[in-house]
């Protein structure tokens, strides 16, 4: 489907509209400028579409606004009703779909070797290997290997070696949704654990033998402590009201050893209505200086992003410090959960600082351990009350973090704006489905290719050039005073053209040092071509010096001559898009 004479407007200035044709395909709405010399581009994939709206009729035609989960928003204006009727309609269909998703029909032209080794590029149960599991604390078990004991856990887990058999299966009994407590990250040099788990279902005054068995284990593979914390990550009262409902949180008369920490993350809902606010606040047009402040201010956004940040802290002081195990829990154990837990581990271990660690990371904490990536990101139509942007809220603390050690991490923003695109795109199948349990059964390493090898094959593109990896060894202990946490517009103002444009110092550097790589290798290419040179030469002077009876070879033709002084040339090409063009 094209339609032409489409006008896109820039919702900062005023300055003249650009015009082109729309065109929608079965993946993609694109946009081709016609109004300019060169040819721009704006694509813009189906699942990336959050909201679609017609706007009041104007004077020059009918405007569309689409908004899209990566916080880019256009602005067409289409000639005609009929046109922008069916285009709203198309995108209302396509951007929400049953079940039909992008990954199952991208093919990047790959085999199925390529496509089975993509897969297995990223081994969660390996960084438990990594960690120094098994040892005479911990242990791996299979007792999940067929998602009975946990529908939402990967198939692998980490407990306590002294946990039996029953106290496990008792435990994870006791536990909502089945989400008993196991290990998120273990510190070899405190032999502090942080481990993960959903709410017990203790309601006012039920208890389980079971668990508090289960949590004297974790307590008891820590020698260097003799209490453990267990940490709440909501709001107190938000606890207390789920205790009414027969859930709530550990009764401290029954677990004896532990110090309970409430750390008062808000929920799902109240998140999601954050960021609505926020976005509302980007959306506007020449604001005054106190419009903008009030408006983020009110929007409580940086204050939540502060909230999750105190918990991270909270766990890696807690084990850096005091050498003490944690047990992390908010309701079911994959939202706030994920996210404290997350942030700990990237405070206390460098190597989750780095390109492939901070992969590692999210496949074992988020992607294997259940985070609902479908529902949460809106994948398909589903409950809009399910959506919640917590996955961007960890990337936004990292974002932070990065901003606190300029030298501390091997990854840029960039990085971590490109996860987020692929995290909403659903062009590859790591982050389609609620759980391990759910993948498997849409077989999607049978039908769909991993992001990682991706992600890895453009790494070049994603390195800090300031990163010290002797820095990186360090536990980072971020400040979160309120002044170091800032509006993050390279998230949230991306894709705004009317912006003033801003030349990262960073990409600067980054171009400087990429340069200067390639000039070394040419550098090494040219002395390897001049040596070899050198000998053919010294060859000729040594025959042509020795007398005519004293000759051994026969006369080096011009042809002999031509052909032993060939060099390949290697040339390097490098591939960009179209002059102007943007792909998102």
């Amino acid at each position: 489907v094209l339609h032409m004479q489409v006008q896109l407007l820039d919702r900062y200035t005023a300055k003249k509209p650009a015009i082109g044709t729309l065109y929608l395909t079965a993946t993609h709405l694109i946009f081709v400028e016609t109004s300019c010399n060169t040819r721009k581009e704006t694509w813009i994939i189906h699942h990336h579409i959050a909201t679609v709206e017609k706007l009041p009729l104007t004077g020059t035609g009918y405007p569309l606004n689409i908004s899209c989960k990566n916080f880019h928003v256009v602005h067409f204006v289409i000639p005609s009703e009929r046109y922008c009727q069916d285009v709203y309609h198309s995108l209302l269909r396509l951007s929400q779909p049953g079940n039909y998703l992008f990954a199952f029909l991208y093919n990047p032209k790959q085999d199925e070797d390529d496509r089975r080794n993509g897969w297995g590029f990223i081994d969660s149960a390996m960084d438990f290997k990594r960690m120094g599991l098994p040892n005479e604390f911990w242990e791996l078990t299979d007792l999940n290997k067929n998602y009975e004991l946990c529908s939402t856990y990967h198939s692998e887990l980490g407990i306590p070696k002294t946990a039996r058999k029953d106290t496990v299966l008792g435990s994870a009994k006791f536990r909502s949704r089945g989400r008993l407590p196991t290990l998120s990250y273990y510190h070899k040099e405190s032999n502090g654990a942080i481990c993960r788990c959903s709410q017990p279902l203790s309601g006012i005054s039920a208890r389980c033998l079971e668990d508090e068995e289960m949590l004297q284990a974790i307590s008891r593979a820590n020698p260097n402590s003799t209490f453990m914390y267990v940490v709440d990550t909501r709001p107190k009262l938000n606890a207390m009201a789920n205790r009414a409902a027969g859930k709530g949180y550990e009764n401290a008369d029954n677990y004896s050893n532990i110090r309970f920490q409430f750390v008062g993350i808000e929920n799902i809902h109240v998140m999601r209505n954050s960021l609505q606010k926020l976005l509302e606040v980007c959306a506007m047009k020449s604001p005054t200086m106190s419009d903008y402040l009030t408006g983020l201010e009110n929007s409580g956004w940086l204050r939540h992003i502060k909230a999750v940040m105190d918990a991270g802290v909270f766990l890696a002081k807690a084990v850096a410090d005091e050498k003490a195990s944690v047990l992390v829990h908010c309701s079911d154990g994959w939202d706030r959960t994920a996210q404290v837990c997350s942030l700990a581990s990237i405070l206390l271990d460098n190597f989750y600082r780095t390109i492939k660690g901070l992969m590692v990371l999210i496949e074992k904490e988020w992607i294997s351990m259940g985070h609902k990536f479908t529902q949460r990101c809106g994948h398909v139509d589903g409950d809009p009350k399910e959506v919640s942007p917590v996955f961007t809220q960890f990337l936004e603390c990292v974002w932070n973090l990065m901003e606190q050690y300029p030298c501390g991490f091997e990854y840029n923003e960039k990085y971590l704006l490109e996860i987020h695109n692929h995290v909403y795109s659903c062009q590859f199948g790591n982050f389609i489905g609620n759980c391990q349990r759910e993948r498997e059964e849409m077989r999607l390493k049978e039908k769909t290719f991993s992001v990682w090898p991706f992600l890895w094959e453009n790494r070049q593109q994603y390195i800090n050039p300031l990163y010290k990896c002797s820095l990186g060894r360090e536990v980072l202990r971020p400040s979160t005073l309120p002044l170091n946490f800032k509006f993050w517009c390279g998230m949230y103002n991306h894709f705004d053209k009317g912006m003033q444009p801003k030349q990262s110092i960073l990409d600067h550097l980054l171009t400087i040092i990429q340069k200067r790589v390639e000039g070394e290798k040419k550098m090494t290419d040219f002395q390897r071509k001049l040596a070899v040179m050198d000998g053919v030469l010294a060859d000729e002077c040594t025959l042509k010096s020795r007398p005519p009876e004293q000759t051994l070879m026969p006369p080096v033709s011009v042809a002999h001559t031509s052909k032993n002084m060939q060099i390949k040339e290697e040339t390097i090409i490098q591939l960009a898009p179209t002059a102007g063009s943007k792909q998102i």
